[in-house]
């Protein structure tokens, strides 16, 4: 239901609303500065510490390293660098969220339950996000590096428009709309399937950090070569914490089979390791040595439990309502969205596979990441099957609620 607006009080003049140009602008303006004045200070840490450099130095260094987190390449003498950064991504994901939630409040769009004003919303706040990108472009390829100011701009347009799409959704109350009208199979099986990929990047998430503490010694090996002070390894540390979303998705990838690529003709997969020489970046200091064997087979287990973990939470999500209700979950009602979970799964972590890569430089690191559509076509049919064998499974060994008793009328 749409929230009710208090009439204004005798006298009073009813609030204003703000220009949507304005709103989006500004709005746009604030997700820019909370998103990339963090970027600036962990990569102007050694230049400022150990006057390598100057202040707007590092000012440009910053707005490199924002423009790679969206996704946007530079152009260098080495290649180029496509390499995007996952942390720094969620979090302009997240600021422009809230300004698709703060634009859609200035202009008195809270709880309409209008498509159209939510789309208008999220449409100028990309409009105002995309000509950010395109100024910072111009300010990077002034300072050096070579950056497509068009490039920029395409790319800050397809980060802005959904992801302040979501805030305005989720504000003027469409989003409930929406899940409201959504038939309880196909609602069950998106949740069903985002349950699953969480579950499985959360075990690719413990999977690489296992494998970092390993290799621990190496990295701090690596990082200390650099000699750039205490400031600049922190800074070094800082990046390759940014990266860590990167290796969850392939570690991810290496459990599920397809693995990934840490440069042109390379594999790491559970079957086969082949990378030959690799730069001296903390982040693949855990790489696999070598084939999995022995006790690391059981790793490979890891997806089908997720899936069977998201299929049991499913049926005993089902099986709780129908206790309530005195009902029972019938066969089709539990397996399709089981099998609704495969496709979502894998179309999720296709699309993080995808994000996760990109090039190095040019030469053999030109391609390093998973294959999306390899890891979306596993995921499909892994997590769909699983998924549908832990739901039957739950409603197997679940005992029926037995009817409610008769009440015996009064005499």
């Amino acid at each position: 239901p749409a929230a009710r607006v208090p009439a204004p009080r005798s006298g009073e003049e009813p609030r204003s609303r703000a220009p949507l140009p304005v709103a989006a602008g500004v709005a746009a303006l604030w997700a820019a500065l909370t998103s990339w004045l963090p970027v600036s200070a962990v990569l102007g840490l050694a230049q400022l510490s150990e006057d390598a450099g100057s202040f707007g130095g590092a000012l440009r260094a910053g707005l490199a390293g924002w423009l790679l987190g969206h996704g946007v390449p530079l152009q260098t003498t080495a290649g180029p660098l496509g390499l995007a950064p996952l942390a720094l991504s969620a979090l302009v994901v997240w600021r422009l969220t809230r300004a698709g939630v703060h634009v859609s409040r200035a202009v008195g769009a809270r709880g309409a339950g209008s498509p159209r004003q939510a789309l208008t919303v999220a449409v100028a706040v990309g409009i105002g996000y995309a000509l950010l990108g395109a100024l910072a472009a111009f300010a990077v390829d002034a300072g050096g590096l070579r950056v497509s100011p068009v490039t920029a701009a395409l790319t800050f347009a397809a980060f802005g428009v959904p992801a302040a799409l979501v805030g305005a959704l989720r504000t003027t109350g469409v989003w409930a709309l929406l899940a409201e009208r959504c038939p309880p199979p196909v609602r069950d099986g998106l949740r069903t399937g985002l349950v699953a990929a969480l579950l499985l990047c959360g075990a690719g998430a413990g999977a690489a950090g296992l494998a970092v503490a390993t290799g621990g010694g190496d990295a701090a090996d690596m990082i200390g070569a650099y000699r750039t002070g205490v400031a600049g390894q922190a800074g070094i540390t800082l990046v390759s914490l940014a990266y860590a979303p990167n290796a969850t998705a392939w570690s991810a990838s290496y459990l599920l089979g397809p693995g990934f690529a840490v440069g042109t003709d390379t594999a790491v997969r559970t079957s086969e390791v082949s990378v030959g020489a690799l730069p001296a970046v903390p982040l693949l200091a855990g790489l696999p040595r070598g084939p999995m064997d022995g006790l690391g087979g059981a790793l490979l287990a890891v997806p089908v439990l997720a899936a069977m973990a998201a299929g049991w939470l499913l049926a005993r999500r089902l099986l709780r309502v129908a206790a309530e209700e005195r009902t029972e979950v019938g066969w089709p009602a539990l397996l399709l969205p089981a099998a609704l979970a495969g496709p979502v799964a894998g179309a999720l972590l296709g699309l993080f596979a995808a994000a996760s890569g990109g090039s190095l430089g040019g030469g053999r690191l030109a391609e390093v990441g998973p294959s999306p559509w390899a890891v979306a076509a596993v995921a499909t049919l892994v997590i769909g099957v699983g998924a549908a064998l832990g739901a039957a499974a739950t409603r197997t060994l679940t005992r029926p609620t037995p009817p409610p008793r008769a009440t015996p009328a009064p005499r």
